[in-house]
């Protein structure tokens, strides 16, 4: 979805800038930089166009894209596998004939090229079939490089897949890097898809079991060429071919090599400018090869689609990534011979259902008792056996030393027998738990590229900028003359539309300050204070009460911070806290919030007011307000500074995060840690990406849940448990309290004896086993060192609610 947003914007821009360049062809000598959105090649007919297109945090690839669709529909790609910087970065056509994509920080290594070369004039030109071509200019035109010659995951009317061009999928509908799919031609000359993980590979169409005659193919040809036309007609030297339901309509389309595996034709709908499948490879979506990952199943009805489901004995290892599968719950040992007696093994009987591949060997036998004692006997090498009768006098017996592309059907002739530890196999009554199928590798993955400036001469770059500091000087002071005799009535009432603005989309109220003065007594009863101002109580004219915040900082202009809040009262949650009003008068900036009875978390942890119940509820609310922060509203919001004096009670215990409203405000496209000019939040909740410089991303508030998390269990705050300070600058780059929680569940010999060590005491033994638990390894993830570690907020809550499910006796 964001990267979509990336396009719409792109889009939207480039439309108000495309008449200044409408040419179609990139002259030798010139470049495109990825800095000029208008710096794009578009073909005469305007169907396609060549440019820079986001693809990530400040990253770019140079693509060919379908611009006549909703959005943009990509055909080509120059770098799928390394996106280069947002900032100096470019595509320039050189007097040797060589096409050199070069990167801001790596200008001497280039990321892309065509490596060619030509001592006579040359253009890169964008043909009106959606081909990039590199010619020359002269009498005799010859190709020296075309895109046509090098498909990514799609295939245009008139391009050939052949010997060396072949498709190959993305890893998911928003990460456009190389995937695990693969439509090619095989080294016996038939057309072919393979699945090509980094640990495992097979060919799952056509049927790997039928020879390629039997398949209609043929293996006897010269050359390996395959082509669709504008009719939807599809043509292979192996003799394969198919038509579209739509043939012959002469329309555009595209063969798109799909994430999920299975190869589609997209016709082009001109009325609701879309494009819709007219043909696939596969009707049995499960067919495809490691869709749902090793140790699964894949299920497909058509209501429900395809679904992913683990082994009975075996859990998922990533809720969001089912290509990744599921892992044992019992150890891998558990099924070695060494560990275990033969009749402490036991066979779940699954029906209708197979384990492509992966077979020892394939014996004949006359039982399924012999089958089942070929697989004890192979010890750990055998997990399962898949037993199936060849139609003479005896059955088929193959033991699978690896559990992959599993798929139940009730067309499927055989039956699956899963090897287990009988306690396992007595554990539970049900067998499987289905899931929603998300084979995507993840729907949106940051990509770092950051730009460091090339060294330049200082003394030279000093002069330079002293006499141009000089002359920005005096023109400043002429302009400002300007400015304050001329603007200043214009700037009131821009100030005022503002806040009229302000006013009625948010519904807050205006306050002066006097009158917070006198409704705080002249700011006696102070209830808070922190890094961003002093909080105090008060009552206002209509009796309400209210806490009061003066903020420190009074750096910014009377239109930004209203621009600023106004995006923070559109904010709306249970979980966060509701803001009444403002003031602004001169340095004066001043927060008015509804006031909360019961103080801050940190209070209530000191004054061991809170049971488990309490304690598990503001754990699971508080998630709740950050994850709408991050990931749901309008606006992409930062806290920086996650901490229990920010987590605020209500008169029935329920959470309410307070003071997101000081974060830094970003746009989704503005997550660079540039827009943070000094470091945020407190000692003892900080991410190293604070200490060590790195980038910013809601990572940061993950980070500090997690230690408010270990602080709600175990009573004890980050600061009682001394932090190692570097001597840079006081700031910790380790929490000895993750130690410290660490090291008591390693050394634990039982769950329960680390438990008992780690909750704080004044609980006095009154607190659910499995909440306890499954609230310290979520902690656990969140404090995780690397950010692409650590889960999402949404993640977070979605774990919490599964053991609130699952929750057990209390002690």
């Amino acid at each position: 979805m964001q990267i979509q947003v990336f396009f719409l914007l792109f889009l939207l821009f480039t439309k108000t800038t495309s008449s200044q360049s409408t040419t179609n062809i990139l002259p030798q000598g010139s470049s495109l930089s990825v800095e000029k959105s208008n710096n794009t090649l578009i073909s005469s007919n305007g169907d396609f166009s060549a440019g820079f297109l986001p693809v990530g945090d400040n990253a770019f690839c140079f693509a060919v894209y379908f611009t006549k669709s909703k959005q943009p529909t990509i055909v080509w790609m120059a770098n799928r596998d390394q996106p280069v910087n947002g900032k100096h970065s470019k595509l320039s056509l050189f007097k040797n004939g060589n096409l050199i994509l070069t990167d801001a920080d790596r200008k001497r290594t280039p990321i892309w090229s065509t490596s060619s070369f030509s001592p006579f004039p040359l253009q890169l030109k964008l043909q009106n079939n959606g081909n990039l071509v590199l010619s020359t200019t002269n009498g005799n035109i010859s190709i020296l490089w075309q895109s046509f010659d090098f498909p990514t995951d799609t295939l245009l009317p008139g391009q050939e897949i052949n010997e060396r061009a072949t498709l190959v999928s993305s890893k998911s509908e928003t990460n456009y890097s190389s995937g695990f799919y693969k439509f090619y031609f095989d080294n016996d000359n038939a057309l072919r898809l393979l699945f090509k993980s980094p640990l495992l590979s097979s060919v799952y169409w056509p049927s790997p079991w039928v020879l390629p005659v039997d398949a209609g193919r043929s293996t006897y040809n010269v050359t390996k060429i395959a082509l669709l036309d504008s009719f939807g007609h599809f043509m292979s030297s192996d003799a394969y071919q198919f038509v579209t339901i739509d043939y012959p309509k002469k329309l555009h389309r595209l063969l798109k090599m799909d994430h999920d595996g299975n190869p589609r034709v997209y016709s082009f709908n001109d009325k609701t400018k879309t494009w819709e499948v007219s043909w696939q490879a596969i009707a049995e979506p499960c067919e495809v090869h490691g869709i749902c990952g090793e140790n699964s199943m894949c299920s497909y009805d058509p209501v429900n689609g395809r679904t992913c489901y683990c082994l009975k004995g075996y859990k998922l290892k990533n809720r969001n990534d089912w290509t990744q599968g599921c892992e044992p719950e019992f150890k891998p040992a558990d099924l070695s011979c060494d560990s275990a007696r033969v009749e402490d093994f036991g066979f779940l009987h699954l029906q209708n259902m197979e384990l492509y591949g992966y077979d020892l060997y394939v014996a004949k036998v006359t039982s399924l008792k012999q089958c089942q004692k070929l697989c004890l006997d192979l010890c750990e090498k055998c997990k399962a056996v898949q037993f199936k009768f060849n139609g003479v006098a005896t059955y088929d017996c193959f033991p699978k030393t690896l559990l992959a592309n599993g798929r139940d059907s009730h067309n499927i002739d055989g039956d699956i027998y899963l090897k287990l530890p009988k306690n396992t196999l007595l554990s539970s009554t049900i067998p499987f738990k289905h899931s929603p199928l998300n084979c995507s590798i993840a729907l949106f993955q940051p990509l770092n590229r950051f730009y460091e400036k090339p060294s330049k001469n200082s003394i030279l770059s000093f002069l330079t900028w002293l006499a141009l500091g000089i002359g920005v000087f005096e023109f400043s002071i002429i302009l400002f003359v300007w400015f304050f005799l001329f603007r200043t009535n214009k700037n009131h009432d821009d100030v005022d539309q503002v806040q009229r603005h302000l006013l009625s989309a948010t519904g807050f109220q205006r306050f002066s300050y006097s009158e917070l003065k006198t409704a705080t007594r002249g700011f006696s009863k102070e209830i808070g204070r922190g890094g961003g101002g002093i909080v105090y109580k008060g009552t206002l004219d209509d009796d309400r009460v209210a806490a009061v915040k003066c903020l420190n900082e009074a750096h910014q202009g009377e239109a930004e911070f209203l621009a600023e809040i106004s995006t923070i009262g559109m904010l709306n949650h249970m979980n966060l806290i509701d803001m009444w009003g403002y003031c602004v008068e001169g340095k004066h900036r001043l927060l008015v919030y509804e006031y909360i009875e019961h103080g801050s978390l940190a209070e209530n942890l000191c004054s061991n007011s809170l049971d488990w119940n309490k304690r598990f509820n503001v754990a699971v609310g508080t998630a709740k307000g950050l994850a709408y922060l991050h990931e749901e509203c309008l606006e992409w919001v930062l806290h920086c500074d996650v901490k229990p004096q920010n987590i605020l009670l209500d008169t029935n215990f329920q959470p309410k995060v307070a003071d997101f409203g000081l974060s830094k405000l970003l746009n989704r496209d503005e997550r660079d840690s540039s827009a943070f000019s000094r470091i945020r939040g407190t000692r003892g909740y900080m991410a190293p990406e604070w200490v060590y410089n790195l980038r910013i991303t809601s990572k940061v508030d993950v980070y500090s849940y997690g230690i408010v998390l270990l602080e709600m269990v175990s009573g004890k705050s980050p600061m009682e448990i001394h932090s190692v300070v570097d001597n840079s600058g006081g700031l910790e780059h380790h929490h000895r309290m993750v130690s410290w929680v660490m090291e008591k569940v390693k050394s634990a010999p039982t769950t329960m004896f680390w438990i008992e060590e780690i909750v704080d005491g004044n609980l006095e033994g009154k607190y659910d086993v499995n909440q306890v638990e499954n609230l310290v390894k979520v902690a656990l993830m969140c404090v995780k060192d690397d950010m692409n570690e650590r889960p999402s907020m949404s993640q977070v809550v979605e774990m919490l609610l599964q053991s609130h499910e699952k929750r057990g006796t209390p002690r």
